[in-house]
C-alpha cells in the first residue's frame, strides 16, 4: 500500500477532526467519550475539573457537570486508572487483567509488584470480604492487615490499602463504583462490570491501538512513554508522512479526504490534542508547558493556561482562573502565538464569555 503524503495542514485537520473539535459537535456525552476513547481525571480545577472541561469543549452548553456522575451510576462509563472509558470499550481494558502484572517474561518492576501483592494475600482477602459484606466503600473503611508495607519515595509510602486496591483493580478483582466528591468508592468487580466477551490480551492490544488512533487521527507507531495513556498506536491504521516533519506516522484512513469546518475552542492543558507536547509542536508548531509547578515569576503563560484552538491552528494561551468564592472567571492575559485578526479576536472573546456562562460565574477581564 502506498504511503499517504500529507501536508501539515492535512495532518492538523485530521487531528482536530478526530478529537471532535470541529463545528460538527457530538450529540451527547456518551458519543463524545466514545469518539475520544477516554476522559482523564485530574484534581486540578483552576477553571473546572479536567473531565468536565474536555466534555464542555466538545459539547458546549449541551453539557452539564451532572451528566458525568449520572452516566457512571448507569454503568455507561467506567473509571479505570484515572480515566473514564465508554462501556463499549471496557472489555479491551479487562483483557490484561487476567495476566497481571504481564504475560511472558516479567521485568524487575513487574516482579516487585507481583511479589508485594503475594506477600499481602491475607490483606487482599480481608478487603474482598469487607467489600462483599458492605461495599461499595471508600478505602479508609477497608482494613490494613498488610504484612509488608508499601515502600515508596513518593506520597504513596506506607499507603498499603491504596496501593493494594490499585493492584486489585489491575487484576480485575475490584472496581470503582463511583465517587463521593473526590473519594473513590470500591466494590467487587463482579458487581460493577457487565458480562461481556473478553478478547485475548493480544487482540485487545490491537483493538486499543485502533481505538487510540481513531481518537487521535494521526500518531506515531512508536513514541515516548507518557503517563496515564500511551501516545503511540503500533501498526494501527496506514503509513503516512507529513511534509516538513521527519519520520513516518500512522493515520486513520477513515479521516482521509474528509471535509473540515473549524471553530474556536479553549482547551484543557490535559486535552488529548495537546497532551503529547512533542506532537503538538511538530504538527501545530505549538510550544506549551503546564506551569502550575513553577514559581510564579518563572511562568511564561500562567498557572493553568488554556491552549487556544482556532480552526486547525493552536494560536495562543488563555491565562485565567475561577475565583469560586467571588463567583468570577478572572482573565489575566491572552497570549498570542500569532497576531490575532479581528475575526480571531471576536471568536476567542466569544468563547471566553460562553465559558463564564457555562461556569455560571461573572467575567472579569483586564481593562
Amino acid at each position: 500500500m502506498a504511503v499517504h503524503e500529507l501536508t501539515r495542514a492535512d495532518a492538523r485537520r485530521i487531528a482536530v477532526r478526530a478529537q471532535l473539535l470541529t463545528r460538527q459537535r457530538p450529540k451527547n456525552l456518551l458519543e463524545a467519550v466514545r469518539g475520544l476513547s477516554l476522559l482523564q481525571l485530574d484534581p486540578t480545577a483552576a477553571i473546572a475539573p479536567n473531565a468536565d472541561l474536555v466534555a464542555y469543549s466538545r459539547l458546549g452548553h449541551a453539557y452539564s457537570t451532572d451528566q458525568l456522575p449520572a452516566a457512571i451510576a448507569r454503568r455507561e462509563l467506567f473509571e479505570i486508572g484515572a480515566l473514564y472509558r465508554h462501556g463499549d470499550d471496557l472489555p479491551l481494558y479487562r483483557a490484561p487483567m487476567a495476566v497481571w502484572p504481564g504475560d511472558g517474561k516479567l521485568g524487575p518492576w513487574q516482579e516487585r509488584l507481583r511479589d508485594w501483592v503475594a506477600a499481602n494475600d491475607a490483606c487482599r482477602r480481608d478487603i474482598l470480604k469487607r467489600l462483599e459484606a458492605s461495599g461499595p466503600l471508600p478505602s479508609r473503611e477497608l482494613p490494613d492487615t498488610c504484612a509488608v508495607s508499601w515502600e515508596s519515595t513518593g506520597w504513596t509510602n506506607n499507603r498499603n490499602v491504596t496501593k493494594l486496591l490499585d493492584f486489585m483493580l489491575a487484576r480485575g478483582e475490584v472496581a470503582i463504583s463511583g465517587r463521593q466528591g473526590k473519594v473513590r468508592l470500591w466494590d467487587l468487580a463482579e458487581r460493577i462490570y457487565p458480562d461481556a466477551d473478553i478478547p485475548t490480551p493480544a487482540e485487545a492490544l490491537r483493538l486499543r491501538n485502533e481505538r487510540r488512533l481513531s481518537s487521535l487521527g494521526i500518531a506515531r507507531a512508536k513514541d515516548v512513554e507518557v503517563p496515564v495513556e500511551p501516545a503511540d498506536v503500533g501498526e494501527a491504521g496506514e503509513e503516512a508522512v507529513v511534509e516538513g516533519v521527519a519520520g513516518t506516522w500512522r493515520v486513520d484512513p477513515a479521516q482521509l479526504g474528509q471535509p473540515f469546518q473549524g471553530r474556536a475552542a479553549l482547551l484543557s492543558p490535559f486535552d488529548r490534542l495537546v497532551h503529547n507536547r512533542k506532537r503538538a509542536e511538530l504538527l501545530f508548531g505549538f510550544e506549551y508547558q503546564l506551569e502550575m509547578y513553577k514559581p510564579a515569576a518563572k511562568r511564561r503563560w500562567g498557572y493553568f493556561a488554556l491552549p487556544i484552538l482556532y480552526g486547525d491552528k493552536l494560536i495562543g494561551k488563555l491565562d485565567a482562573k475561577v475565583d469560586k468564592k467571588a463567583g468570577v472567571l478572572r482573565v489575566f492575559a491572552i497570549h498570542e502565538d500569532m497576531a490575532f485578526t479581528k475575526t480571531m479576536r471576536a471568536a476567542i472573546d466569544g468563547e471566553i464569555r460562553e465559558l463564564a456562562k457555562w461556569l455560571q460565574v461573572a467575567l472579569e477581564v483586564p481593562s
